[in-house]
């Protein structure tokens, strides 16, 4: 199964307006409005006419938007749906297919090359799945809509810029519904900050060449904050007897004072580095402590269940072994994660919208109600702590 649409509309852009943008009413309005700031930004009014000649709404695009239930589902689900053995060898095909540009974006960026062969398996399966939505009518259709127009607004006019240059055709570049392009799918603005030339041609071609998808999704995550050859993720075993409570992404201590509480490495060693306890499924599911640069996939990605996948198949193509799923008590579903949302903000918690997704807010505050509540402050929703409730 295909999940570049679902997956790209959580990506962040680059240069998002902090203003409300201007959005809906008439489509046609809209994009005379588009038009207008175009030319007041110093572009040519006939290189504008041009680039908005052939721009249409696309209902497609907006039906993608509103179908995002996969990230209801829980991680192991998520994992297992999106990581395949043919996956994984697929990618260690690559990894020996492209040594060289590896070899160099890890001495350039410090960027491990698992953690590129993720996005790149996940955003299109290697390259094979682009997408084949107009990318002009998307970017403008997701302005007009008003659920998220400062996101897509500044696209329109960075993919203004890439058609002056040369780099963008308004009638035949596609991608992502949410405007992402090439292989490792950025947006506009993206590619015109963090585009690399990486097989040397002189041009930057992110659909057709994997040196340069490769290399400006490596500049684009040094952009972000990633720290230089340090891990992002690593699996482990954790004690019965463990303070949950210091459990989740808002606490953190140095892996070698975890290793004191009990923690032990599945593989490899615990560096000096701070880290907080990972526990996707609560303290009877995979445990893992996430580094730093964990912490920069939210940065690329704003889903946790993606996040936290993507992380976990990146040490999966380097080596480590498939995790220890453990057994996990159920799942809420899709209405009672709703219905536990709606309680936890009634209760004064931000959770953010309720979309009966299990996020990062929701999960701090299901951890605040266990530990209000006496029960294993895991962060991981269960009937019993929605009859509580």
């Amino acid at each position: 199964m295909r999940f570049l649409p679902l997956l790209a509309a959580l990506v962040l852009s680059a240069g998002a307006a902090t203003a409300k943008a201007p959005c809906g009413g008439s489509f046609n309005s809209f994009v005379d409005g588009l038009k207008k700031e175009a030319i007041s930004k110093g572009h040519s009014k006939s290189t504008v006419d041009k680039f908005f000649a052939s721009a249409r709404f696309d209902q497609k695009t907006i039906n993608a938007d509103r179908a995002q239930g996969v990230f209801q589902m829980p991680f192991l689900d998520f994992s297992q749906r999106l990581i395949s053995q043919n996956r994984i060898d697929n990618g260690r095909r690559k990894s020996k297919q492209y040594d060289a540009v590896f070899r160099q974006i890890e001495r350039q960026y410090g960027v491990s090359r698992g953690v590129l062969l993720a996005f790149w398996a996940f955003e299109t399966d290697y390259g094979a799945f682009q997408g084949n939505f107009n990318t002009l009518n998307s970017l403008v259709t997701l302005s007009h809509d008003c659920r998220r127009p400062d996101l897509f607004r500044p696209q329109v006019f960075a993919a203004l810029e890439l058609y002056e240059r040369g780099d963008f055709s308004p009638t035949k570049t596609t991608g992502a519904w949410a405007g992402e392009i090439g292989m490792v799918q950025m947006l506009p603005a993206d590619i015109i900050e963090n585009g690399v030339d990486g097989d040397g041609d002189g041009e930057v071609n992110l659909k057709t060449s994997a040196p340069d998808a490769l290399m400006s999704g490596a500049q684009m995550l040094s952009h972000l904050g990633w720290r230089k050859n340090e891990p992002w993720l690593q699996e482990v075993d954790v004690p019965q007897n463990l303070d949950w409570a210091k459990s989740g992404l808002d606490h953190q201590m140095n892996a070698r004072d975890w290793a004191k509480q009990g923690v032990k490495p599945r593989y490899g060693n615990l560096p000096n580095l701070p880290a907080s306890l990972l526990l996707p499924q609560g303290r009877k599911g995979p445990a893992f402590l996430a580094y730093p640069n964990y912490r920069v996939y939210f940065e690329w990605n704003k889903s946790f269940v993606y996040v936290t996948t993507a992380a976990y198949f990146a040490t999966r193509l380097e080596g480590a072994p498939r995790y220890d799923a453990g057994n996990p008590d159920p799942a809420l579903s899709g209405n009672q994660m709703k219905q536990l949302q709606k309680k936890l903000k009634a209760r004064g918690h931000d959770v953010g919208k309720v979309d009966g997704i299990l996020g990062k807010l929701t999960r701090a505050a299901v951890q605040k109600e266990q530990i209000r509540l006496g029960l294993p402050a895991d962060a991981w929703p269960t009937t019993a702590l929605l009859n509580k409730l």
